[in-house]
């Protein structure tokens, strides 16, 4: 073997595994994540597949009876679905049209089914005696607690090198 094949050989078997991890490192951090942001710092984050589920669940500040809005990501996973609403009184607020989606009771509760209201992102503010919490990832998020009352609170997705960058940003204000 003459030594210029040698090299060449030499250098396919180097470039062929750094490629491979820089397609692998490409792959992984642009891959989308559902990020929970508190004041623009994310306290907890999920892969983002398609259908995705996750809930929210919180007093309503008139009925004052707990609410349940069931999310999944859509298909293209750059945005959200509100599928269904459960809750247990009428009032401001609370779907009840037909357009909506389809309606019927469930034990104690009301349900609003196949809403399928796209959302880009989601927007919540924790209030006095809300007891706002999300639900994700098997994960129970006391967002009333972790969050001081009228923060803002958004549910995003975005690609996982965003989350990294944004938790290499605010260190000091993770938990």
């Amino acid at each position: 073997m003459m030594k210029s094949e040698g090299r060449a050989l030499s250098s396919a078997r180097f470039l062929f595994p750094l490629a491979l991890a820089l397609f692998a490192l490409y792959w992984y951090t642009t891959r989308p994540c559902i990020v929970v942001y508190a004041e623009n710092t994310p306290i907890a984050s999920c892969p983002a597949n398609a259908r995705t589920e996750f809930s929210t669940r919180f007093i309503h500040s008139v009925q004052k009876t707990p609410v349940e809005e069931f999310f999944t990501v859509n298909d293209a996973r750059d945005g959200f679905l509100l599928r269904k609403t459960r809750y247990r009184s009428f009032g401001v607020g609370l779907p009840f049209l037909e357009s909506d989606g389809t309606f019927r009771p469930e034990g104690d509760a009301f349900v609003m089914d196949g809403m399928d209201r796209p959302m880009r992102e989601i927007q919540l503010r924790p209030g006095v005696s809300t007891e706002l919490t999300l639900y994700l990832s098997g994960e129970e998020i006391l967002l009333c607690e972790r969050v001081p009352l009228g923060s803002l609170v958004r549910i995003a997705i975005v690609p996982r090198w965003r989350l990294l960058t944004d938790n290499f940003r605010f260190p000091e204000r993770l938990k």
